[in-house]
């Protein structure tokens, strides 16, 4: 049973839009961006494991091993799990650099009900950029449960380190769209949505994120050349 969807941000229900989210955006693209330090790039993968999330958490288990694979020429990944669900639980997992680990820690976690938590992932996410560089996040999710004001003031911050959010929407509400792609922009980063049967797009879209995260915009460009259209799209948002 899929989760209520409760009021989100603030009374006009807009898309928070002025002049100092404006001056965020030229800042994060003034930005230069996060440098390999070790020869390897950083992905935190962000997972909404609220109850309504369980047919694409399954998928997402299946898939993240592929993430890896089309890195392995260009310097590799370092992937690191961040998932929230039930009342205020978030936790991460260590940074790990081989697909068998990511997917053990994956595998036992089980969905709860619960609101969703993205200001605090997008803090965890700052946290972690401020200790060593993380090229980009990847966020999977359906709905938005707090003030888009608020979720959007972090992703500013996040922004300014220089990670990119590729915000990745199930579904269609509408709430969540706004926010997500408002999200990508003041990062940087790019908006998809997927459905949950399209397993291949959801692989193809990971897969791209994960090139970026290990060769930046020059090796993303390369590998969406000749890759679907749903990939171009999110290639042509990065900035």
């Amino acid at each position: 049973m899929a989760k209520p969807r409760t009021p989100v941000g603030p009374a006009t229900g807009k898309t928070p839009t002025s002049g100092s989210v404006d001056a965020f955006l030229q800042k994060v693209l003034a930005t230069p961006l996060p440098a390999h330090g070790n020869g390897r790039g950083r992905l935190l993968f962000v997972m909404d494991a609220t109850i309504s999330r369980q047919p694409t958490w399954d998928a997402a288990v299946s898939l993240q091993a592929q993430m890896f694979d089309v890195t392995a020429d260009i310097g590799g990944l370092d992937v690191q799990l961040a998932f929230f669900r039930g009342l205020g639980e978030f936790k991460s997992s260590q940074w790990v650099s081989d697909p068998a680990t990511l997917g053990k820690a994956m595998s036992g976690v089980r969905v709860r009900g619960g609101h969703t938590q993205i200001c605090r992932a997008l803090r965890h996410a700052i946290a972690e950029a401020r200790t060593t560089p993380v090229q980009a996040l990847v966020y999977v999710g359906d709905c938005v449960e707090e003030a888009a004001d608020d979720v959007c003031a972090v992703a500013g911050e996040l922004g300014l380190l220089g990670t990119r959010a590729f915000m990745f929407q199930e579904g269609h509400e509408r709430q969540a769209e706004m926010t997500f792609r408002e999200v990508a922009r003041l990062t940087g980063g790019a908006f998809a949505r997927f459905d949950a049967n399209a397993v291949n797009q959801l692989r193809e879209l990971l897969q791209a994120v994960a090139v970026y995260a290990a060769g930046g915009r020059k090796a993303l460009a390369g590998h969406s050349a000749h890759a679907s259209r749903a990939v171009q799209q999110l290639t042509h948002q990065v900035r």
